[in-house]
């Protein structure tokens, strides 16, 4: 069954290049971001390990944890880290999860059969502190994903997860919010106290209130 918006993240336990791994324990308080990719020892996956791996501290500042999973062994995934840190530079510095079972891959609907008939797709799901799923992105095995997009999405939940606001299209870190419909106008002179501009009744654009 697919994993939707709003679901409670499915726990489960494995090994990874960390040690086992209860997950929902694993995260804690903290937000995670759990994401596969389709095989070890395969160029698109090496360089996506590595530029998750030097962005690491991007994710930190963020409290947000990051986790990768495929379907080979524990051995593999070993034998591996050593050509992402000789090619992309940075060792691997967060667990991946050993799926040789494919039991979280079930769990978290990671193979399609009509794109991959046995092997993970490219799944990212980001999980708030809630445990609940925040968000979902689904790539084929050709194209690598871009690390800055998740970073934009992260800021975007946890921005419109402790205020009344939504981002605009584009829009990144520091860039002008959308004040929620919910809000009446009287209520957001008093929440959002650097003022706001109408463009129409339903579009009210403030600077980003965390900022």
């Amino acid at each position: 069954m697919a994993i939707r918006l709003g679901d409670i993240a499915p726990d489960f336990t494995a090994s990874s290049t960390d040690g086992e791994i209860r997950f929902h324990d694993w995260l804690g308080e903290q937000w995670g971001i759990l994401f596969s990719h389709p095989k070890d020892f395969t160029p698109v996956c090496t360089t996506e390990l590595g530029a998750f791996a030097a962005r690491k501290g991007d994710f930190d500042a963020r409290n947000t944890k990051i986790i990768g999973l495929s379907v080979d062994s524990l051995e593999s995934h070993d034998a591996w880290k050593g050509d992402i840190a000789e090619t992309q530079g940075t060792a691997l510095n967060f667990p991946l999860i050993a799926d040789d079972d494919r039991t979280v891959a079930t769990l978290y609907d990671m193979i399609h059969p009509n794109e991959l008939e046995t092997l993970t797709v490219r799944s990212v799901f980001i999980i708030g502190p809630d445990k609940k799923v925040k968000l979902t992105l689904t790539y084929p095995a050709s194209t690598g994903r871009n690390i800055d997009e998740v970073l934009r999405v992260l800021d975007s939940l946890q921005l419109t997860a402790g205020y009344s606001v939504a981002t605009p299209v584009n829009w990144t870190d520091g860039k002008d919010v959308i004040i929620s419909g919910a809000v009446s106008d009287e209520e957001a002179k008093t929440k959002f106290p650097k003022g706001f501009t109408a463009l129409k009744p339903y579009l009210r654009m403030t600077p980003q209130p965390n900022k």
